[in-house]
């Protein structure tokens, strides 16, 4: 299982942006200390954040920043097995339910992580920069800070780099894992092992557009969600954007672009779908 990409990050931020804002806490429940960062004490969770209301939900690369009115600031990160719902107050409560924040009304947030590899902190929000990774450590946000096909060509040819390890590098683009980055490739009609300095100028503006659509579209769709890496999204409903993959999971399948199967490999640690029209 795979961690979720930026398209299933932004579209709970948006969720969380439309049923969150101006909402007053009423109560909050830890019951995993592992993913609730700095605290000690269940009995201390949330005691910041009783009696505040959201003011915005913002986001900094995977991180969702949820920003309260008395200078406090949620930092949630989501890992493989990590999930936010927003569900009623009678709701069942899940068995691998980390932390429940509660609102007088509008329904709770109910964060769970099944293996520890999630993250919900609270801190001062003049501090929010501590619970976030350094930021030379992020790479490009193509959401936050769109660039030229021009600029995007100087980022590119810069590396000495396989494409596909040059999409999935955290540290130069920000949440392009191996679902997007397959689909990019197809795409642009170019292999995951052609080296990004080598590329034509037309290679890479046919690689830009597929970069910005294919990101764009999965948000449109709400995510991806497939049997190994599912999403939902923040009311329980599965991403849709699978049902407009071209290559990724589809080995042996007959090729959007030609007559052929698609194929499956492995490179460095990254499976692989591709099609022969692939340069």
């Amino acid at each position: 299982m795979s961690q979720l990409e930026l398209p299933e990050i932004e579209t709970l931020r948006r969720d969380l942006e439309r049923e969150m804002v101006g909402r007053k806490v009423k109560g909050a429940e830890a019951h995993v200390l592992k993913s609730l960062p700095g605290l000690k004490a269940k009995k201390d969770f949330g005691s910041e954040l009783i009696g505040a209301k959201v003011v915005g939900v913002t986001r900094k690369g995977l991180h969702i920043i949820i920003d309260f009115d008395n200078e406090h600031t949620v930092v949630l990160a989501l890992g493989e097995n990590g999930r936010i719902q927003k569900l009623g107050g009678r709701a069942e409560v899940a068995s691998d339910i980390a932390a429940i924040i509660s609102f007088t009304q509008g329904g709770d947030l109910h964060f769970t992580d099944r293996k520890g590899s999630s993250s919900l902190q609270i801190v001062l929000s003049e501090e929010v920069e501590s619970a976030l990774p350094p930021v030379e450590d992020v790479g490009l946000d193509l959401l936050e800070s769109p660039l030229s096909w021009v600029d995007f060509g100087r980022l590119v040819i810069g590396y000495k780099m396989p494409l596909m390890l040059l999409l999935t590098d955290s540290t130069v683009f920000v949440g392009i894992g191996d679902v997007y980055s397959n689909e990019i490739l197809f795409d642009s009609g170019l292999r995951h092992d052609r080296s990004s300095h080598e590329l034509s100028t037309q290679e890479i503006r046919r690689l830009y557009r597929s970069v910005v659509g294919v990101l764009h579209d999965a948000i449109k769709y709400r995510g991806t969600s497939l049997e190994d890496r599912p999403f939902l999204d923040l009311l329980g409903e599965p991403g849709e954007f699978g049902d407009h993959l071209a290559v990724f999971g589809k080995a042996g399948e007959m090729s959007p672009r030609s007559r052929e199967p698609i194929n499956k490999t492995s490179f460095k640690h990254h499976p692989v779908f591709f099609c022969n029209t692939q340069v």
